[in-house]
């Protein structure tokens, strides 16, 4: 085996791995979406986690910034993602994976998982 091909599946597993811990954030505080490997590649330009995040809910998901200020829902969904993942995830691990031509793991398993599309406030549970 390639170094080139270790190395680009352990990119891969770090990716799933941080899309699985801001995913569970979500799902701990009642957030109704949930990220991939793309949506999360298309966000590591973006140095600092809490800007990212920042910039997700300023662009999909606007509603929730009429309940909650930007800090205090970056803080709440970073709290919990680094509870499960601490370290950031590195843009070169996230490039790596923008470059296969073949779908990921993270992208089949979002494909079989249903997405629920209520955008009523969420309750932000356990905050």
């Amino acid at each position: 085996m390639s170094q080139a091909f270790i190395e680009g599946r352990e990119a891969e597993a770090d990716l799933h791995a941080h899309v699985c811990a801001y995913n569970m954030a979500f799902e701990e505080l009642g957030l109704r979406f949930r990220w991939d490997a793309r949506t999360l590649a298309s966000l590591a330009s973006i140095e600092d986690e809490a800007t990212r995040i920042v910039t997700y809910i300023e662009t999909h998901h606007p509603h929730l910034l009429k309940a909650y200020s930007p800090e205090f829902l970056s803080h709440a969904i970073l709290t919990r993602k680094n509870a499960q993942r601490p370290e950031p995830l590195p843009i070169l691990d996230t490039a790596i994976h923008l470059e296969t031509n073949r779908p990921s793991v993270v992208q089949v398993r979002a494909r079989d998982t249903q997405v629920q599309t209520d955008y009523s406030l969420p309750m932000l549970a356990g905050t």
